[in-house]
Order: C-alpha cells, then structure tokens, then sequence
C-alpha cells in the first residue's frame, strides 16, 4: 500500500499517484505568502466512525445532511484541506498545494496569524479518543518529507490543529503519537540522503 516518498513527486501544486478530489473550498494564497508549514488535524464522519466517502463529499459541499444527526450541525460549513490520509492509508488530494485550503480558521504560528495563508493543511481520518493506524503514520512521513523537500521553508515546522489554534480546537489529540511521526520523518529523510 505505502511507497516511499521518494516514489511521491510534486508536480504543479499536485501530489503524483495519489486520488483527486477537488475541493470548491479553497482561495489564492497572498502574493507574499511563502508555503512554510504543516498543520496535522484529525476528522472523521460522524465523529468517531470511518468509511463511508462522508469526509470527501463534505470537503466538496455535496454531504447529505439527512443521513446522520451529527451532518445537521456542520450544515452550510465550507471547508477543505490539501490532503486527506485515510485509515488505510490512501491519499487524496482536495487543494493544490499552491493554494489556500480552508483547514486553520483563526490561528496563529510563531505570532503569524492566518496559518491557511502559509500552510498546508492534512487531515488524519480519526479521532481524538482512538489510535491512528500504522500506515497513517508511515504515509504522512513519507508526504511530509516529499513536501518538505519541495517547499524547503517548511523543515521542522509541523504543527497540530490544537498548536496553532489552542483556545478552539484539540486535533489531532492526544492518541497522535507526536515522537513516533518526527522518528519516522526522520528516518525518511536519512534513506532519501542514503540514495
């Protein structure tokens, strides 16, 4: 299922190999805007159920409402994010990464607010109570190194949800294990300068 990201190639703001699924939520990122960060989230729809396409149709304003109580209260939201790793550890692509995703909201990084401006937004089929699966962590590494080596500002700045927007948001909880995912990118980074 994986490859290593040596095998993810960065073409015109697209991730090669992966699914498209374009988003309408999106804008252009400000003329000065350098892409130097990597927010992490977690969602799952309804909460704490995965499957289903309800993440893509969401992402894509097409969710139906009536089929499920939760879909009521994220009526008329519009919102996207670059990518999207699923529990199997499939990738999609919602925004092109030269591009401003709809992920952050208000935020904050390192005392620069609008963190869509500069960032790149992936969403962790998950929840904030429940495991994410091994191949999440070893996808997201090997997306993560592909994108730092493309946009170089970004190196170490991977962030949560919850770093950059505290007071409002939690993802992608205490379940992401943090020392394993900076290990594994890492590790990445080491065999790519190995080859």
């Amino acid at each position: 299922m994986s490859q290593n990201a040596h095998d993810f190639f960065i073409k015109d703001g697209y991730l090669t190999g992966v699914r498209q699924v374009s988003s309408p939520n999106f804008n252009m990122r400000p003329s000065e805007a350098e892409i130097q960060l990597i927010v992490i989230h977690n969602i799952s729809l309804p909460p704490a159920q995965f499957g289903g396409g309800y993440i893509e149709a969401f992402f894509q304003n097409r969710l139906d409402h009536s089929q499920h109580p939760y879909f009521k209260q994220i009526e008329g939201l519009q919102v996207s994010a670059h990518l999207v790793i699923l529990r199997t550890g499939e990738v999609i692509q919602c925004v092109n990464f030269n591009d401003r995703a709809w992920h952050a909201g208000r935020s904050s990084y390192l005392g620069l607010e609008e963190c869509n401006d500069y960032s790149i937004g992936i969403e962790l089929e998950g929840c904030d109570d429940l495991p994410f699966e091994s191949v999440q962590y070893v996808v997201l590494a090997q997306v993560v190194v592909s994108l730092q080596r493309t946009y170089p500002k970004i190196q170490q700045h991977l962030a949560g949800h919850s770093d950059i927007a505290p007071i409002r948001k939690t993802d992608p909880g205490p379940c992401f294990d943090w020392v394993h995912f900076r290990d594994l990118v890492a590790k990445e980074n080491q065999a790519i300068a190995n080859l």
